[in-house]
């Protein structure tokens, strides 16, 4: 890139680091934790994952805009992640389904962007020393009051503690039947469903719905502090847990006893995925704890204990499920080849289980779609 002449956006993190680069997207200031993410495809669905509500995405691959933005890649309705941090500014789009630019839709929707960055040595800082918490501001003039900047990084209160899933969730039930997207039909709809499903909403992403659809699946959607009532009258063949952000703990607090209920009083299969992995293993009587810098990223791989194969698969989470507190009954069936971390439960004698890591893929690879498949086949 041509020399800044003066930087029009700044990274403030709480410990007083500075990052300066060029502003792009909205203007303003937010504040939020910095994650980074390592997929190489992609970025449209990382930004409107709602799994990132109050977290900044640094992108650690630096063609981030290449493609552009269409709205068939949207996981919800608008981009959820506060902000993007990226190496090289978005250049034009070069791709057939692109509708308009990265940057344009960034500010339509009022995300800020920053690009400029040595994303290797903020990568690195997140590593050694967790993900930080951190201001970013966008001003075309570059004017910054930098002392404010890490003042109010220091202000955000964090992800610990704080129950996410309310802020994202549906309003209202609604029924879901679009499947995967194939050529050349797109996302054709789902005519021939085979068990009916109740998914719970904690941010649930619209791929996981269509995985759902095209598995066989009837769908309705129920929003995060559905309670086991609430479930129960639509009569479901199995019950899915969805993906969402924030603090499994706080999470847990209302959707903890609804899947009590359900697994105390029905023999439903029951599937969760990512915060659904964590709130069946909390339900089940595990525990949750943060991690340092989490995972994000499209190429992890985990090994299915059963059958000692390793899939490569996508993650995004800043939580985890301790696996030394899975009680007797509950069986750890992945787990994470980076750190050992614990990537799946089951119970031992019925057909409920979850996984920490995406089978929809949406980016990533499409090892684990078999899970879908062992949902239908349980009910």
């Amino acid at each position: 890139m041509p020399p800044i002449a003066k930087p029009t956006a700044c990274l403030a993190l709480a410990d007083g680091t500075l990052f300066y680069g060029q502003g792009f997207g909205a203007t303003g200031q937010t504040e939020a934790e910095l994650c980074f993410n390592t997929a190489m495809s992609g970025y449209q669905e990382i930004m409107t994952d709602p799994s990132y509500a109050g977290q900044i995405v640094t992108f650690t691959f630096p063609h981030i805009g290449n493609v552009g933005v269409n709205p068939e890649d949207d996981e919800t309705q608008d981009p959820v992640a506060a902000g993007m941090v990226v190496k090289w500014m978005p250049t034009q789009s070069s791709n057939w389904r692109a509708v308009q630019e990265l940057s344009e839709w960034l500010a339509s929707r009022g995300r800020i962007a920053i690009g400029g960055i040595d994303t290797r040595r903020l990568t690195r800082a997140i590593r050694q020393s967790g993900a930080p918490h951190v201001a970013l501001a966008h001003d075309p003039e570059g004017n910054f009051d930098v002392e404010a900047l890490v003042k109010a990084a220091r202000a955000f209160p964090g992800l610990t503690g704080v129950d996410l899933a309310k802020g994202v969730t549906c309003a209202q039930s609604y029924r879901w039947d679009e499947m995967r997207w194939a050529w050349p039909e797109g996302y054709a709809p789902q005519t021939a469903p085979k068990k009916k499903v109740v998914a719970i909403d904690y941010g649930a992403k619209r791929n996981i719905l269509r995985c759902l659809a095209s598995a066989g699946c009837d769908v309705t959607v129920l929003p995060a502090t559905a309670t086991k009532e609430d479930v129960l009258a639509h009569k479901p063949d199995g019950v899915f847990l969805s993906n969402g952000p924030g603090d499994p703990a706080a999470t847990g607090a209302y959707a903890v006893p609804m899947i009590k209920g359900i697994l105390d009083d029905t023999k439903l299969p029951v599937f969760g995925i990512c915060l659904g992995h964590q709130m069946l293993a909390l339900a089940l009587g595990g525990k949750t704890v943060k991690m340092n810098h989490g995972h994000h990223g499209a190429n992890h791989p985990v090994k299915e204990l059963d059958t000692g194969k390793v899939e490569i698969t996508s993650m995004n989470h800043g939580f985890a499920v301790d696996g030394q507190s899975l009680p007797e009954g509950v069986v750890e069936t992945h787990v994470s080849l980076f750190d050992g971390s614990n990537c799946g439960i089951r119970m031992s004698d019925r057909p409920v289980f979850s996984v920490q890591h995406h089978p929809e893929a949406s980016p990533g690879p499409q090892d684990s779609f078999y899970l879908f498949e062992r949902f239908v086949q349980a009910m």
